[in-house]
C-alpha cells in the first residue's frame, strides 16, 4: 500500500504503512523508515458489562515520540486531588453542622476521622454528603456523651430521622465503632420530663 510518502534511501514512492504493526517500510529497498508510528484514530472495544473501553494510550500534541507516562501520572494526580477536595467538602460541612448544633472543635476533629475512615473503606460512594457528615456528627455524639439526639440533627439539617438512622447504622457497624448506650441519660431525661 503506498501512502505517498519518500524512501530517504533510494528516494521510492513505494512506501507500506502497517497501522496494525505501527511502522512503514520501503517495499524497493527493505528498509524501516517509522518504527512505533501513533495513529491518530480512536479505536474501542466492547467489555464483558457491555461498556466500551478506548484502546491506545495519550499522547500530547507537543511530544517528541515515544511513550509517556502523563496518561498514568494524570489519572493518579487527580485521585489525590478529587480525595482531598472531598475530605475538605466533609470538614466544611461537619463544621458547619457541629456549630449549628454549639460542638467544640475536639466534637469536628473526630467526626472528621470518623469521616476519614468512613472513606478510606469506600463507605461514602452511593450516600449523600449530608447523611455521611449527620451520621458522622451522631457517631461523635454518642461516643463524647454529648446530650444531641438523632432528631436534633435531622431537625438541623431537615433529612428525614429513619434515613439518617440507617447510615448511622450502617457506618457504625461497618467501621467496628462501639457507641455507648443511650440507657442512663436517656432515662435520666425520661425522668425529668415526667
Amino acid at each position: 500500500m503506498s501512502s505517498g510518502r519518500k524512501c530517504k534511501n533510494c528516494g521510492s514512492l513505494d512506501i507500506e504503512v502497517d497501522p496494525a504493526r505501527g511502522d512503514a517500510v520501503c517495499t524497493n529497498c527493505g528498509s524501516v523508515l517509522e518504527d512505533n508510528i501513533i495513529v491518530a484514530e480512536v479505536q474501542f472495544e466492547e467489555n464483558a458489562h457491555g461498556g466500551s473501553n478506548a484502546l491506545g494510550q495519550f499522547v500530547s500534541a507537543d511530544s517528541k515520540g515515544g511513550p509517556t507516562n502523563f496518561g498514568a501520572s494524570f489519572h493518579i494526580g487527580m485521585g489525590i486531588e478529587s480525595r482531598e477536595v472531598t475530605l475538605k467538602k466533609a470538614r466544611n460541612g461537619i463544621t458547619n453542622l457541629c456549630n449549628q448544633l454549639r460542638l467544640n472543635q475536639h466534637c469536628v476533629d473526630t467526626a472528621c476521622n470518623f469521616f476519614k475512615m468512613a472513606l478510606a473503606r469506600n463507605l461514602t460512594r452511593g450516600r449523600k454528603n449530608t447523611h455521611m457528615f449527620a451520621a458522622c456528627v451522631y457517631m461523635t455524639c454518642r461516643t463524647e456523651g454529648t446530650p444531641h439526639m438523632l432528631i436534633d440533627i435531622s431537625d438541623v439539617l431537615q433529612i428525614c430521622c429513619y434515613e439518617l438512622g440507617r447510615t448511622y447504622l450502617r457506618i457504625s457497624q461497618a467501621l467496628c465503632i462501639n457507641i455507648p448506650s443511650l440507657g442512663k441519660w436517656f432515662y435520666h431525661i425520661f425522668l425529668i420530663l415526667l
